[in-house]
């Protein structure tokens, strides 16, 4: 064990900072929901309608930002700061490109909504939150690219301020709106749409202001500035940002396509909603394991920019280590606690209540599946041989997921069960094959 201590040190210092950004971003998932979900239910299922359909995007626009982190990482362990400014100026550049496509992609299936909800009873309250939504995604962008950058240079106390100021501010803004509190309007879930946009809108706001205003970061600036050649070009930065966004965008697109499927089942809205309580309880989870990925991906970097093959290998077993010990606190919660999370977002639907509560079990197997892929692919994220995320993610959560979602869910007659049971087998897959190749890229 003495081997892997000092890095335990190094993975907790990196990702406590990070898990306090996670939890507060938890702490908003949880106010909106909940909110929304006092509000009235087919508010709630709306909302996850939207929120799983642009969660596929969301996480393909985030993957695709941390391409820049491995390769500033492997700059900051030689402490080269005009070169880190130049990466992040190009990659600025090329994320606010690649967002804006998103963005136009994600504005034409606008008109495809009536073929998409089942329910129609329920498109007057998708189209203006989905509107809003859309609104957000390249300050979103831009915000990840400020973040990677100061997560690849071991800063990661900064990002997680903004984001915490940020969450009171949506907090706020839900307080106001949704219900209609201090003589504001009552909005319900278009209320919790605009205070959401207004988060996302003050994020990279704030972070700009940071990164032109701090002294420290003067060194960064004249290499933002600089009209030399960039030390990786826009098509470098796209091939390490894309296999890592498709990655990204596949995992989620496999939970909204799960989303469909549980719309599809007998009581679709109400199914739709207990899907919805679930995969947000279940975030608790996953931006846990998240924060301490992120920790390993900038010290696999850092220990690949030193060419130290052992260390990068040391480093991904020391986050899973790290993983596995809180994955287990994890599922402890959900199973002491779970039904009294769930029943915080509806006090009055009982049927509600007892639908997602049933489904614990299967939630808490698919979070060991969850952390092992987490920490294995921002592994191999740190070491920049990046390519095989692709296939990897194409196997597991699209040939190998959604078909046994769809199987499990529908002909086999679990239902919401065989949704969440469906997880497990392509979250373990995946992360077995995030390992196999993390190990051939540390060989020595």
């Amino acid at each position: 064990m003495n081997r892997y201590l000092s890095y335990y040190r190094k993975i907790i210092i990196l990702g406590i900072p990070i898990l306090v950004g996670q939890l507060g971003m938890i702490a908003v998932g949880f106010a909106d929901n909940i909110m929304v979900g006092q509000h009235s239910t087919p508010e709630l299922a709306a909302a996850s309608f939207v929120n799983n359909l642009f969660n596929t995007v969301i996480f393909l626009i985030m993957g695709f930002t941390y391409g820049i982190t491995p390769l500033i990482g492997a700059l900051a362990a030689r402490d080269r700061r005009h070169d880190i400014g130049r990466t992040l100026r190009t990659g600025l550049h090329v994320n606010a490109i690649f967002s804006l496509s998103v963005t136009l992609v994600m504005a034409s299936v606008y008109f495809f909504l009536d073929d998409l909800v089942r329910d129609r009873s329920l498109l007057p309250l998708i189209r203006p939150y989905y509107i809003i939504y859309l609104a957000g995604l390249i300050p979103i962008s831009l915000f990840n690219v400020f973040a990677q950058w100061s997560y690849a240079i071991g800063n990661t106390v900064m990002p997680t301020v903004i984001v915490l100021t940020a969450n009171i501010v949506n907090i706020a803004g839900n307080f106001l709106l949704i219900d209609g509190n201090m003589g504001c309007p009552e909005l319900g879930l278009t209320g919790a749409g605009i205070a959401t946009f207004t988060a996302r809108l003050l994020c990279p706001i704030l972070i700009t202001l940071v990164f032109i205003l701090s002294r420290n970061n003067a060194g960064y600036r004249r290499g933002f500035t600089a009209s030399a050649t960039p030390v990786y070009t826009s098509g470098h930065i796209f091939r390490t940002s894309v296999p890592v966004g498709l990655q990204m965008a596949m995992e989620a697109g496999s939970f909204s396509a799960a989303a469909l499927i549980a719309g599809w089942l007998p009581d679709g809205t109400l199914a739709l909603a207990a899907f919805q309580v679930l995969v947000i309880v279940g975030t608790l989870g996953f931006c846990i394991y998240y924060s301490i990925g992120t920790g390993v991906s900038v010290l696999v970097a850092n220990a690949a920019g030193a060419h130290d093959t052992l260390a990068m290998r040391r480093i991904g077993w020391a986050g899973y280590h790290v993983t596995l010990a809180i994955a287990a606190v994890s599922c402890t919660i959900f199973l002491t606690f779970g039904e009294t999370l769930i029943s915080f977002f509806s006090d009055n639907d009982i049927a509600l209540i007892n639908l997602a509560t049933a489904q614990l079990i299967p939630l808490v197997i698919y979070q060991l599946g969850d952390a092992t892929q987490i920490n294995f692919a921002a592994a191999l994220r740190g070491t920049t041989h990046v390519m095989p995320m692709l296939w990897i993610a194409l196997v597991s959560y699209i040939i190998v997921g959604i078909p046994v979602t769809y199987l499990l869910a529908i002909p086999a007659g679990l239902g919401l069960q065989g949704i969440f049971l469906s997880f497990s087998i392509a979250l373990f897959l995946a992360g077995a094959l995030f390992l196999r190749y993390f190990l051939k890229n540390t060989c020595t």
